[in-house]
């Protein structure tokens, strides 16, 4: 089998559930940068992503000496670009999961880590026209992350529709105030979203890369221990969050498997790889999925400053010429509450309009005997 075949045959396995990775000529020169040759023709005996894989079943494959595909995995491991849980091994899509992994580690070449990020930059800009009608259709009905309210929603933001029949009112997994309430450990991360555009030459205009993911709990501890993210007091977390809220970053999430929210990407709409692509199409393609809220602006109140459109993440504010209020387009609005947050005026409440269950890791369909991606992409976040 060809060196070109091995790049091919891994790209084949590098899908789970919903999430696949795409053939483009940029994807295989991606894939030559972060595997070499060495590791691609151990990788090309994997099984498809879920499915995990031992050292020893590797030497029986492949003929090679265990000390040597030890050496070749553990290679691979510290770049984050393979998964390891245990004594075992996994594929993991290149977007998302590989790319969050390898540029938080970047323990790559200084040469390599700019390549990648060349690459990754062209393919997320590109994403609307790689992704296949046949997967927009499937990313829309699962719809698996979605915004969490900023800080201070529950004491200034949030009005209730006493209208409709809401059964619960503000659940936990909505508000990221109740994310920091609830936990003791916090961590912060470098947005690999905008890292790679500070890297290619194309920076985000609206925040730095430092101003990044945020984490708590359990995985707040496991990142802080892997050397991934620098920890965070309460207070330190509180003004850490209140700053992305400033800057019109998005609180983008997906609840764990067990209910809880345990980290959050705090998301711009130049770089993000979830939120660019659904503004660029205007929700043709719902890579984030509508919050329980909208907003109810109150126009005796609005002084009409425009700070709300200017920034509103998804484009969805307007005002007319010669109209003396402004147009919210909600069929369009993805319910972060930037808009409500950054109201000098407090004219602009959100207010709960519907009760769809939060997005969730646990909801991602997969195989029998297959691990999720939730624990592949925290295997490949935390290096092994």
């Amino acid at each position: 089998m060809s060196e070109v075949d091995l790049y091919e045959n891994v790209r084949q396995k590098l899908s789970i559930g919903l999430i696949s990775t795409p053939k483009h000529e940029k994807i295989a020169e991606l894939m030559r940068v972060i595997w070499n040759e060495e590791e691609i023709k151990i990788l090309s005996h994997f099984p498809k992503s879920g499915k995990l894989i031992s050292i020893k079943e590797l030497v029986e494959k492949t003929g090679i000496p265990k000390k040597e595909i030890r050496l070749i995995l553990k290679n691979a491991v510290k770049k984050h670009t393979i998964a390891k849980l245990g004594a075992r091994y996994g594929l993991v899509p290149l977007l998302p999961g590989v790319f969050e992994g390898y540029f938080t580690a970047r323990t790559d070449t200084k040469e390599n880590l700019k390549k990648a990020a060349r690459l990754y930059r062209f393919l997320i800009k590109n994403l609307p026209s790689l992704v296949s009608q046949m997967e927009a259709s499937k990313l829309e009905e699962a719809s698996f992350t979605s915004p969490l309210l900023p800080y201070e929603a529950q004491e200034r933001l949030i009005k209730i529709d006493e209208t409709m029949e809401i059964e619960s009112k503000v659940v936990s997994t909505e508000l990221v105030k109740d994310m920091i309430d609830k936990n003791d450990t916090f961590g912060a991360l470098t947005c690999p979203c905008r890292l790679i555009g500070e890297m290619s030459g194309d920076p985000c205009k609206v925040a730095p890369a430092e101003l990044g993911c945020f984490v708590a709990g359990v995985a707040a501890q496991l990142m802080i221990q892997a050397g991934s993210a620098r920890a965070l007091t309460k207070e330190e977390a509180i003004d850490f969050i209140k700053k992305t809220e400033e800057a019109g970053l998005v609180h983008n999430t997906v609840v764990s498997a067990k209910d809880q929210v345990i980290s959050i990407c705090n998301c711009c709409n130049c770089h993000c790889g979830l939120l660019f692509p659904t503004r660029q199409t205007k929700y043709q393609l719902k890579f984030i999925g509508q919050s329980n809220f909208a907003p109810k602006h109150d126009p005796e109140r609005c002084i009409l400053c425009e700070k709300c459109m200017e920034i509103c993440p998804m484009e969805v504010i307007s005002h007319p010429s010669g109209e003396d209020k402004l147009l919210f387009n909600l069929n369009l609005c993805i319910g972060c509450g930037i808009c409500a947050a950054n109201c000098p005026e407090n004219a602009i409440l959100m207010e709960k309009i519907r009760d769809v269950p939060k997005a969730s890791f646990g909801s991602m369909p997969k195989g029998e005997g297959e691990v999720s991606f939730e624990e592949l992409f925290q295997a490949i976040m935390a290096g092994g």
